[in-house]
């Protein structure tokens, strides 16, 4: 047994080794060129110096660009039309997959739930309390507890609700979860799982997002508030404007370029949701979302062909609200 030990230390050693030794010689090259070009700026003319400094802040980010993001994306296409080994081209059949299997369906339906429902009632939710807490005396404080949420992992945050959403189905035994426990307060005798009620889970799943993510909303549109001259702010109170329709009218319409920030923030970090449904449910009891469903084909059913296709829609999805955000900051820039 202690011999099967060593040799397996050893073939995975050996595995190990080139890779690492790989690595150290690449990050070495990218020192040594660094190195290189910035001793060709220090003796160049002040003319070529320009270049070389262009060169010394722009290959490397290219370079990483094109390794990080522009490489995996096109591998990422191309396996997409071939079969589950990447070997065979099967053109357009695992986006037909896609969009005909039920339980994938169901998938696409669960995400686009999300990202009506979580991205909207974070930005609300986090907007109210931006207006609210604007001119409290202890504003501070309160809006530290809000953001807390975000400084935990999503993992972190949905153990924490696990525990809120935990159900004891020995009514002799002690019911540890907070939902369980309010709902018997309330009267209700036999609360439900409420992790495997269909659609009731997906919705408290959404919760946990919405918690981590309103503290977000709240500072971003808090700061924008503060942006809003006083005159505006005082010529309304003159005018007898109530709190609410000061709000509406002025507050809502002068920062509404940073309520589509936030609102299309939140949404593509909506779009790629995984932790907290891989974490809380396994994607199971019909509450799998893209990204969960990309990693499961990928990595346990060993399909990279239809993990990659699944891959290229949740790109396609991300893509349009990336592109309104640009636009909208620079339609932004133009007015100003």
């Amino acid at each position: 047994m202690f011999a099967v030990d060593i040799v397996a230390r050893k073939t995975g050693w050996e595995i190990i080794a080139p890779n690492l030794i790989m690595l150290i010689a690449g990050l070495l090259a990218f020192a040594a060129i660094i190195f290189l070009m910035f001793v060709l700026a220090e003796r160049s003319s002040v003319k070529a110096q320009e270049w070389v400094k262009y060169l010394v802040f722009l290959v490397p980010a290219i370079a990483l660009l094109m390794i990080g993001l522009i490489y995996p994306a096109i591998r990422t296409l191309i396996m997409s039309f071939m079969d589950a080994d990447s070997e065979v081209f099967v053109g357009i059949d695992n986006y037909v997959w896609a969009f005909t299997r039920p339980e994938i369906l169901q998938v696409l339906g669960n995400t686009a739930i999300w990202v009506i429902v979580a991205p909207l009632a974070s930005t609300f939710i986090g907007l109210v309390i931006a207006y609210l807490t604007d001119r409290m005396k202890s504003a501070s404080a309160v809006k530290s507890l809000i953001f807390m949420p975000m400084a935990i992992s999503m993992v972190g945050a949905s153990i924490i609700w696990k525990f809120v959403f935990d159900f004891e189905p020995n009514l002799k035994k002690t019911d540890i979860g907070i939902l369980s426990a309010f709902a018997k307060a309330l009267g209700f005798t036999d609360p439900p799982n409420w992790l495997l009620e269909n659609p009731l889970n997906t919705f408290l799943l959404i919760v946990v997002m919405i918690w981590i993510q309103t503290g977000f909303a709240m500072v971003v549109l808090s700061a924008a508030m503060k942006n809003i001259p006083d005159e505006v702010v005082e010529a309304s109170m003159l005018d007898g404007a109530s709190q609410l329709k000061r709000f509406v009218q002025i507050t809502v319409p002068m920062i509404r370029s940073s309520i589509v920030v936030v609102l299309t923030t939140i949404t593509i970090g909506t779009l790629k949701v995984f932790d907290i449904v891989r974490t809380m449910t396994g994607g199971n009891f019909q509450t799998n979302v893209i990204a969960n469903e990309m990693y499961s084909q990928t990595f346990r059913s060993l399909n990279y062909g239809t993990g990659s296709a699944l891959a290229i829609i949740l790109f396609l999805g991300v893509v349009p609200i990336i592109w309104y955000n640009i636009r909208q900051l620079k339609l932004d820039r133009t007015e100003r």
